[in-house]
């Protein structure tokens, strides 16, 4: 067992950010044990993430962050000197790579530790195209979260959800612009235009979720306009998802994305996947047939993925009970990923509180 006062990883990160949940399945599927990452909370939903304390690590003020030792300052015998690991798709490659048969690190598991990175060169390419797929402007999970009021139900339900959480980092950021002005705190010019900007961002569907409990007909001119402005943007959004979900689709081979093996590709698109299937008001109960309807339901009327992929062989492949060996039924890509990813004891474990 290593001693604990060797220099560990530390990860931060916000426990429901859809990004931040990657690396949980990650420490799960490669096995390593709770003491050997040192985990810090930053909660988003307080602004923390903008504090300069952290902004010196992340410069983009998201989660998570990686912090590591360099390998040559591993020893007690010399002074540990640390690098930040930025990106989610990085932080989850460097976690794949540092616990293998062949690492270095100082583990303290004797879990398997299976490879998740892509075995060929033609793998690792749709590996990228999936991940980039997820990551696009048109697949963000954070945007169709705040969008995902179609109507004055639905509206209001999000306003619950999401007001606190938008008003409370706009008081975050004013704090902070106030503080500099003041001096007690100093940051740069860059830092303060960053803080400008996010409170601009933050503020911008406000008004909307604010006058949320109003009926339509008893908004004023203005802000009436606002809120139908809203609904279009929201419609946009889930409608311009198609595409995304379309492409998704085609590059899985079947039930993970590289086949019968979990990769990395998986893990990114399990996380982005619990969200949508949470947006559109399923839970980690839903098989994927009922998982993946509601998401084309949710984007608008008249949509539905191809199925193309048999149960029988999905769940074979996935080495998940098959009812009926002899059946034809067939089922999208993403219902079968779905299937097949919910039953593994990692994703149980991460989303044992229901998704986020």
């Amino acid at each position: 067992m290593a001693s604990p006062d060797l220099p560990k990883a530390a990860l931060y990160y916000f426990p429901k950010s859809i990004w931040s949940t990657i690396h949980p399945l990650c420490r799960e599927e490669k096995g390593y044990a709770p003491d050997e990452i040192d985990l810090k909370v930053v909660d988003l939903h307080k602004g923390e993430q903008y504090a300069p304390s952290y902004l010196r690590l992340n410069p983009n003020g998201t989660v998570p962050t990686l912090v590591v030792p360099l390998h040559k300052t591993l020893s007690l015998e010399i002074e540990s000197r640390y690098k930040a690991i930025q990106d989610s798709k990085s932080i989850a490659e460097f976690l794949d790579k540092s616990r293998s048969t062949q690492s270095r690190t100082h583990t303290t598991s004797s879990a398997p530790s299976p490879s998740l990175s892509p075995a060929t060169i033609a793998f690792s390419a749709v590996s990228e195209k999936v991940i980039a797929l997820i990551r696009s402007d048109a697949a963000n999970p954070n945007a169709l979260t705040i969008l995902n009021g179609h109507d004055e139900e639905s509206l209001r339900v999000v306003t619950e959800a999401r007001l606190w959480v938008l008003t409370a980092r706009q008081q975050a950021l004013e704090r902070l612009l106030t503080d500099n002005e003041s001096a007690s705190v100093s940051v740069s010019e860059k830092t303060r235009r960053f803080w400008e900007t996010k409170k601009n961002s933050v503020a911008e569907y406000l008004p909307v979720l604010q006058d949320a409990e109003k009926p339509t007909d008893q908004l004023d001119g203005h802000v009436r306009q606002v809120r139908e402005n809203y609904w279009k943007d929201s419609k946009a959004a889930w409608f311009a998802l198609r595409q995304a979900l379309l492409q998704l689709n085609q590059e899985i081979i079947g039930p993970y994305v590289l086949g019968d093996q979990l990769s990395l590709a998986d893990l990114h698109l399990a996380a982005w996947l619990a969200r949508l299937v949470k947006l559109s008001g399923g839970t980690i109960s839903d098989d994927g047939n009922t998982a993946i309807g509601r998401i084309e339901a949710h984007t608008g009327p008249a949509f539905s993925l191809p199925k193309d992929l048999s149960v029988a062989e999905a769940r074979r492949r996935a080495g998940l009970p098959i009812p009926d060996a002899e059946s034809n039924e067939r089922q999208n890509r993403l219902a079968a990923f779905w299937d097949a990813v919910k039953e593994r004891p990692s994703f149980k474990k991460v989303y044992a509180e229901g998704l986020h």
